[in-house]
């Protein structure tokens, strides 16, 4: 009996999934979508850079951590800049939209130098060792904000 109560509300579940992921997606909920998801790298970001800047004591564990949660969290933003979502509060410049192949290539290099500090994370227990590629990182972010994101 509890068997089919599991496989019912599973399967219920994933109706819902399916209907909701072929709805349209309204341009306020791209914005909140990728807002959400720069702040949670933020989060992870700055206390790699309170570690690099030594305002706060290095901790390779949790250096390693945040390393990978930045580059798991570089591959989702672009799906919420979908047309049109430009809207609301936003720091977003319209220059993505008109510049859409140089922004994706930002973001490719944002991802690709960031899983190579997630990487170089998992086995360096040195912070000089981490510095360089970690200020790899933050140029990439760096040159897509410059371009991309009003001030």
């Amino acid at each position: 009996m509890k068997r089919k109560t599991v496989l019912s509300c599973t399967a219920a579940a994933l109706f819902t999934v399916c209907v909701g992921a072929g709805a349209q997606i309204k341009p306020e909920d791209a914005v909140h979508y990728r807002q959400g998801v720069y702040t949670a790298m933020g989060w992870n970001f700055g206390p790699m850079a309170g570690m690099v800047k030594g305002e706060i004591p290095f901790d390779a564990k949790a250096f390693a951590l945040r390393a990978e949660r930045v580059a798991f969290l570089s591959t989702l933003p672009l799906e919420g800049f979908i047309p049109g979502s430009r809207v609301g509060k936003t720091d977003a410049k319209q220059e993505i939209w008109d510049n859409m192949d140089d922004f994706k290539s930002k973001l490719e290099t944002l991802q690709t130098e960031a899983a190579k500090l997630a990487e170089v994370a998992k086995t360096t227990t040195a912070l000089d060792a981490l510095k360089p590629q970690f200020g790899k990182v933050g140029q990439s972010c760096k040159d897509c904000h410059d371009e991309y994101k009003e001030d």
